[in-house]
C-alpha cells in the first residue's frame, strides 16, 4: 500500500491574462495559498512555461522548479493534451483542431502532425530536465467518426485506424523510454482510446510498450456509464496519473448518454466540483491506495455550474480529506504472537 501524493492542481483550466493566472510566479502562489502541493504544467500555454527552452536547457528547468518550490508547490506532471490530440486527426475535424496548433501550419493537416509530434517529443525531455518521470496526454483519433455501427463499417476500418495510430506514437513511446518518461493517455471520450477496450486494442499494437500508461479519470468513465472502480484494479499496472474530477449522469425519458447535443448545463452528463457529483471518491482513494498507486491527485476542474475559483479551492481540501495515510502495520497485530512453526503444526494437526 501507498500513500499517495496531493493534493495538485492540473493549472490548463485556470491560466488567463488577468492576475494571479498570468505569470508562473503569481499562479503557484495562488495555488500553494488554497492548499496545494503540487501543480500540473500544461505545456502549451507561453504565459506559463517555454516549452522550447525546458527541452534545450536544464538551468531553466531549474529555474522553473525552484520558483515553484519557493511558493509552496511543485510540478508534478508536464500535459500535451492540445499537442497529443493532434498526432492524430480525423479529416472531419481539421478546420476544428487548427485552433490547437500554431498559426504556421494551420490549414495543413501533414505541417501540423509534425509539430504535434515535435511537441510531445520536446514535452517529453522537458519531463527528463524537471526530473518528473510521467506524462500526460490525449491520443488522438481516427476512428471516433464512426464510433456508433451505423451505417456498417467496412471490414478492418477500425483495425486500420488502430494500427495507424500506434504507427504514429511508437516513435514518441520510443522517445519516451529514452527519457525514462511514462506517456500517461487520458482516457477520454472524443479521443480512440477512450475506454479499458480500445486501450487496449492501442497497446497490443504498441508491443505493449512499458511507456505506454493511463491517465485515470473516473469522471469520464461515470459518463459513458462504465464502472469506474473495476477499471482500476483491471489496470492497476497501466495507471501512472490521476485525474480527481467528478461528474454526474441523470438520464431521462428524452436523452442518456449521448445527450441530445445539449449544452453542458442542459446534458444528462456533465461533470461537476469535486463532491457535487456521483463518483464514490473514497472507493476510489481507497482502491488507488492498496494498488500502491505511485503519483498524485491532481484536481481537474470542470463544471457547468460552479465558478472555478470555488472549485479549485474546495478542490484542495477535498482531496486532503480523501488521501489516506496507510497503515504500516495490521489493525489486529496487538493479538498476534511470535513465529513458532512447531506450534503452526501441531494447530494444523500435522505436528
Amino acid at each position: 500500500m501507498r500513500t499517495i501524493k496531493g493534493p495538485a492542481l492540473f493549472l490548463a483550466q485556470f491560466a488567463g491574462d488577468e492576475a494571479p493566472f498570468d505569470t508562473w510566479d503569481s499562479i503557484t502562489k495562488w495555488a500553494a495559498d488554497i492548499g496545494y502541493k503540487g501543480v500540473q504544467l500544461p505545456s502549451w500555454d507561453g504565459r506559463l512555461v517555454d516549452l522550447e527552452k525546458a527541452a534545450s536547457s536544464k538551468d531553466y528547468c531549474d529555474e522553473l522548479k525552484g520558483m515553484a518550490a519557493e511558493n509552496g508547490v511543485e510540478i508534478t506532471e508536464l500535459s500535451t493534451h492540445l499537442q497529443g490530440q493532434l498526432v492524430a486527426v480525423h479529416p472531419v475535424y481539421d478546420e476544428a483542431f487548427d485552433g490547437f496548433a500554431a498559426p504556421h501550419v494551420h490549414n495543413n493537416p501533414k505541417a501540423r502532425q509534425e509539430w504535434a509530434v515535435d511537441q510531445v517529443k520536446k514535452a517529453l525531455t522537458a519531463s527528463r530536465n524537471l526530473g518528473i518521470g510521467a506524462h500526460a496526454t490525449f491520443s488522438g483519433a481516427l476512428a471516433w467518426p464512426f464510433l456508433y455501427p451505423w451505417p456498417q463499417r467496412p471490414q478492418g476500418l477500425i483495425e486500420s485506424a488502430f494500427d495507424e495510430l500506434a504507427d504514429r506514437w511508437r516513435p514518441i513511446l520510443d522517445h519516451a523510454d529514452e527519457m525514462g518518461v511514462d506517456v500517461c493517455y487520458e482516457i477520454h471520450p472524443g479521443e480512440d482510446l477512450h475506454d479499458g477496450v480500445t486501450f487496449e486494442m492501442f497497446l497490443e499494437r504498441t508491443g505493449n510498450h512499458r511507456r505506454c500508461n493511463m491517465l485515470y479519470d473516473p469522471s469520464h468513465y461515470v459518463l459513458q456509464c462504465l464502472d469506474y472502480l473495476d477499471n482500476i484494479d483491471i489496470y492497476k499496472d497501466r495507471i501512472r496519473m490521476f485525474h480527481v474530477k467528478d461528474a454526474e449522469f441523470n438520464p431521462t425519458g428524452r436523452q442518456g448518454v449521448y445527450s441530445g447535443y445539449q449544452k453542458w448545463i442542459d446534458r444528462a452528463g456533465r461533470f461537476r466540483s469535486l463532491g457535487d457529483g456521483q463518483v464514490d471518491f473514497a472507493a476510489v482513494f481507497s482502491k488507488m491506495a492498496a494498488n500502491d498507486f505511485d503519483g498524485w491527485a491532481v484536481v481537474e476542474w470542470e463544471c457547468a455550474i460552479k465558478h472555478p475559483e470555488d472549485g479549485a479551492r474546495e478542490g484542495a481540501q477535498f482531496v486532503k480529506d480523501h488521501i489516506i495515510r496507510v497503515t504500516e502495520r495490521a489493525f489486529d497485530d496487538f493479538a498476534g504472537g511470535d513465529t513458532d512453526e512447531a506450534a503452526n503444526r501441531r494447530m494444523l494437526g500435522i505436528g
